[in-house]
């Protein structure tokens, strides 16, 4: 495929398009540096205008001007001279010396060095960042640039304002125009909105949360000097007057504060603690006074925080905390609680995909279950609320696909009134209808809050039906008040029996139970709604079913190739409950060494379904079960790419008879079916057909499961 060639004032275009839009949007709060600004750049020819943008886009700050070679630009040096004549551009200086160095090859560097006087003290062998760093400490900047070409390169300037434009826009610390192309190249969805609000709302909003949000990405790029400047902006940055600001200067404060916490200077982190004021700071801050000694100051601050949480998550560390350390419990809330949890058995094949053994294991037990943690309650949370957030302009650009209003804690009180009303609407029962009238209008829009692929109506009707009104109302209340807070930690799987509704958060072997879980699930039980820990114990598990699979086919190409018989035996407790078979249709004609093989002819399959007419029927063959056949990924594979030919997902947990067999009767010569029916007198008359060798691997899967039951028991008789 052709490369798409972007128009040649495309960055320029959409420079002035976003100058545009900000200074109509944000007029008020833009400043006369902002103004000075936008004015010195549209007195700017255009060749200065295009090279001051494409130096915006580039990597660094520093650039060799022997490098710009632009189409849409004419006269690259008059550019760059009316660049730095207007201030927006200079020559280098002292402090550009450690990103200048960098830019040059190894062998000007060494070059530059001997025509320094500095011959003698490099090698050649030295590597480049070796012979950077020898630059910077021992030969002068001045005596650097004049050897090494400095006046060749050209250093963008006064860029804080072009940054700050750019945040109003994207929101967040953008530092060039890469989101249009990507955009405009297929590689970025915006939406589709075409009137759009401020996201700001007030100037000191605005520069408050631009200045935490610069401290925050630069504080990435982890050094001492980084997080010494850091901590400076930090205790010297400006008021916050929004719970934006504030949440911002907070991660910026914990974040710099841990830093410092680790290099031993606990005076400097406890300062950033106590400016950042967040719960995760005092957090920091506690855990920080304890373990200096300074106890009764940490326990008044625990009191403080019972008393008047930011959280359920603050509230629930410091009760634990203050239980704990001045209470007497040894353990802590989210030990005690894994501790107490119950037991589900899970056979141990379904390792690595817990949440699913649990899952079978409950519809075992009766009652249907839902796949549900964080997505069943966005999506709930969206379709109830998407007029707010969707329709009355709280998108803030193209590029935007969750409201401000949720990321700056706004949202409940913007749209008090539609909440309540929402709310009184689940509490009467009535939210069905009302979520059904915004899928049957939306469907497929996209939006930053869920995937519509992922919604299922099932699903939400069962929780709105099955979960007790007052208590679903209280939690979709506490969402909106703090979306951002409520955004994870809800339980893995929804069990609906009887028409009740259950929230199980599955833990395995090894796991710890997370302290937002823990708040979720005190959350759900302080609504009235039932959550709990299920704790996965594996091991063989006689119930579980496993469904033996065999597949023919036209050849061994699970791309190219296709399936034309499926057999299948469900087995469970060592029996076989059931089976299926279907010739299909391979939509292909079957070659003749096929037809030796197998038996299957062309005109057997002539009249038979095609894949997609048995798909429905074998998936609900296989339900909860574990996927087995001789030589697995053969099977598995071709049947995984007919699901994914008809877009619909296959994923089992898999069990291969061949290597069962390798692992626990070691020694034959070969592992091949026909071989193993004959040592262990399986009866395979009809070899190649699905069914007939369905059958005998499930008789070699009774084989191992033997042998993993009695590994069971002998473990039960150790333990007793």
């Amino acid at each position: 495929m052709k490369p798409t060639t972007l128009p040649v004032y495309y960055y320029l275009d959409h420079f002035v398009e976003m100058l545009h839009f900000v200074e109509k949007t944000y007029g008020d709060i833009l400043t006369d540096e902002h103004r000075s600004f936008t004015a010195r750049f549209r007195s700017l020819s255009k060749d200065a205008q295009c090279l001051l943008i494409r130096m915006v886009n580039r990597r660094g700050a520093i650039f060799n001007r022997a490098l710009f070679k632009y189409p849409e630009i004419t006269d690259l040096d008059a550019a760059a001279r009316e660049l730095i004549d207007c201030g927006q551009a200079r020559g280098l200086r002292a402090e550009d010396y450690s990103a200048f160095v960098p830019c040059l090859p190894k062998a000007a560097l060494l070059d530059g060095a001997r025509a320094a006087g500095f011959g003698r003290d490099v090698r050649t062998s030295w590597s480049k960042p070796v012979l950077a760093d020898f630059f910077v400490a021992a030969i002068p900047f001045d005596l650097a640039a004049r050897h090494c070409g400095a006046g060749g390169f050209i250093a963008l300037d006064n860029t804080r304002p072009i940054e700050f434009l750019l945040y109003l826009y994207f929101g967040k610390t953008a530092d060039d125009l890469k989101n249009f192309a990507l955009r405009d190249l297929g590689v970025l969805r915006t939406n589709r909105e075409t009137s759009f609000s401020a996201r700001f709302a007030d100037a000191d909003e605005a520069h408050a949360c631009f200045h935490y949000s610069q401290v925050l990405d630069r504080i990435e790029v982890r050094s001492a000097n980084i997080f010494q400047a850091a901590a400076a902006a930090i205790l010297d940055g400006p008021i916050r007057t929004t719970e934006y600001a504030a949440d911002l200067a907070g991660r910026a404060a914990c974040q710099v504060g841990q830093f410092f916490e680790k290099q031993g200077d606990q005076d400097l982190a406890e300062r950033l603690y106590r400016f950042g004021g967040s719960g995760d700071c005092r957090e920091r801050l506690v855990r920080l006074l304890y373990a200096k000694g300074y106890k009764e100051t940490a326990e008044n601050l625990l009191r403080d925080m019972i008393d008047d949480p930011e959280s359920d998550d603050e509230h629930l560390f410091a009760t634990d905390f203050y239980a704990r350390k001045f209470g007497g419990r040894r353990t802590g809330l989210c030990t005690e609680l894994l501790r107490s949890a119950r037991t589900i058995v899970v056979d141990d094949m379904h390792r690595g995909n817990p949440e699913a053994g649990v899952a079978g294991v409950l519809r075992r037990q009766g009652g249907q279950v839902y796949f549900a943690e964080n997505t069943l309650w966005h999506t709930l949370f969206g379709l109830l609320f998407w007029d707010e957030l969707f329709e009355s302009g709280q998108l803030h650009s193209g590029f935007d696909w969750v409201p401000h209003c949720l990321r700056d804690r706004t949202f409940h009180r913007r749209f008090a009134s539609q909440i309540d009303h929402k709310l009184a609407e689940i509490r009467s029962g009535n939210a069905v209808p009302m979520i059904l009238r915004t899928v049957a209008a939306r469907w497929g829009r996209p939006n930053g809050i869920f995937a519509w692929d992922h919604v299922q109506m099932g699903a939400l009707r069962a929780l709105l039906e099955g979960a007790g009104a007052d208590g679903l109302a209280e939690i979709v209340r506490a969402m909106c008040e703090d979306f951002r807070g409520m955004r994870d930690g809800f339980p893995d799987l929804m069990h609906v029996r009887d028409g009740k509704v259950s929230f199980v958060e599955v833990k395995a072997e090894g796991d710890a139970i997370r302290r937002n879980q823990l708040t979720r699930l005190r959350q759900l039980e302080n609504a009235g709604i039932l959550a709990e820990i299920g704790r996965v114990d594996y091991r063989f598990d006689p119930e579980q079913d496993y469904v033996v699979v065999d597949i023919e086919t036209t050849g061994s190409w699970s791309s190219g190739d296709r399936i034309t018989e499926i057999g299948a035996v469900k087995v469970r407790n060592h029996q076989v409950v059931d089976e299926w078979h279907s010739l299909v249709n391979p939509q292909r004609p079957i070659p003749a060494k096929i037809v030796e093989l197998t038996g299957i002819t062309n005109q057997m399959v002539r009249d038979a379904p095609v894949f997609h007419e048995v798909a429905d029927s074998f998936m609900t063959f296989m339900g909860d079960g574990i996927f087995v056949a001789h030589n697995v990924n053969f099977d598995y594979g071709f049947l995984s790419f007919e699901y994914e030919r008809l877009e619909r997902r296959f994923r089992f947990p898999k069990l291969c008879t061949c290597v069962g067999m390798r692992r626990g009767y070691p020694g034959h010569k070969s592992y091949g079916l026909g071989k193993l029916c004959a040592i262990y007198d399986i009866e395979l008359e009809d070899h190649h057909r699905a069914l007939c060798d369905a059958r005998a691997a499930a008789r070699l899967l009774n084989l191992i499961n033997k042998k993993r039951d009695d590994a069971v028991s002998a473990e039960a008789v150790q333990a007793a």
